[in-house]
């Protein structure tokens, strides 16, 4: 099958949007789940702990600090990715509602059912 002028697979990609796809390509480890640092007087100092979901269950792990402090940036690089995703998915929309033909409609769409708020 041919694909259409406005193939998604297209090298031709806006200045803007390839600029997203570096700083994603930059992106290093990510991680999902939530650390905690608990640190209670007379208890042997601080303790970490690390909680993801596992399937259907929540599992949480004890960590050391260096674990610690290197699971804390990848859970940041993970938010990092999140948000130039949704920079990406949302330039994606934007150019397929400019530039791809649509069916006829009786009244505008909103940008929220667009997808572009």
């Amino acid at each position: 099958m041919k694909p259409s002028r406005g193939s998604p697979n297209k090298a031709g990609l806006p200045a803007a949007y390839r600029r997203l796809q570096l700083q994603l390509g930059k992106v290093g480890w990510v991680a999902l789940g939530s650390l905690v640092e608990r640190s209670k007087p007379g208890q042997g100092g601080p303790r970490y702990q690390w909680s993801r979901r596992v399937g259907y269950k929540t599992v949480t792990v004890a960590l050391s600090a260096e674990q610690y402090s290197w699971l804390k940036e990848a859970l940041a690089n993970q938010h990092k990715a999140w948000d130039l995703l949704s920079q990406m998915q949302k330039l994606t929309l934007q150019y397929m509602w400019k530039r791809l033909p649509g069916p006829s409609r009786r009244k505008r769409l909103s940008k929220k059912t667009l997808g572009l708020n």
